[in-house]
């Protein structure tokens, strides 16, 4: 009977001790909402030794992709910069796209996207930073042929969600 009741002590104090591991937020309660400023373009699109892809208007998809993340999340509330808790500053530091499988033509078939921003997000009411990450970065990649293949506009798409989702885990996780 001791036996018995020492082993049920142990299953219980087993599987009441867990790792502590969560999904929810551990962004301050004081935090209710979020400006997200408009990005900075910084990537050197006229320097023609390092000719770069130019995305039209990467800079405004890549604030909005923030914003509709942070509204999916809900953790945040989506507010003006005069009456927000936090604000989130960026630039857009660079786009590459990168060859990863050439067929035995030497065609590109899968290539990666990466997207690299620096971020700061600033507390409003203390006039401080609560974290800045200089080199941010999201990727994607996708098929030129086969089945998976896919159109650079929807491997674009998928490259703005993969960095969204990240700030926004970033910002509320505090990962």
């Amino acid at each position: 009977m001791k036996r018995l009741f020492l082993l049920v002590l142990l299953l219980a104090g087993v599987s009441l001790s867990g790792c502590g591991y969560t999904t929810g937020s551990v962004i301050s309660s004081r935090y209710q909402t979020i400006f997200v400023e408009p990005f900075d373009n910084k990537i050197e699109y006229m320097n023609q030794d390092e000719r770069k892809i130019y995305i039209p208007q990467l800079e405004t998809k890549v604030r909005e992709a923030v914003i509709d993340r942070m509204m999916f999340d809900g953790n945040l509330k989506i507010g003006e910069e005069s009456d927000s808790d936090l604000v989130l500053k960026g630039q857009v530091l660079s786009f590459e796209r990168g060859e990863l499988r050439m067929t035995d033509n030497s065609d590109v078939k899968e290539y990666r996207l990466t997207l690299t921003v620096s971020l700061t997000l600033w507390d409003s009411a203390e006039k401080k930073n609560v974290w800045e990450e200089p080199s941010f970065s999201g990727s994607a990649t996708y098929y030129t042929t086969g089945p998976l293949a896919k159109s650079e506009a929807a491997a674009i798409q998928d490259l703005l969600t993969n960095l969204a989702r990240r700030v926004v885990a970033r910002t509320v996780e505090d990962w």
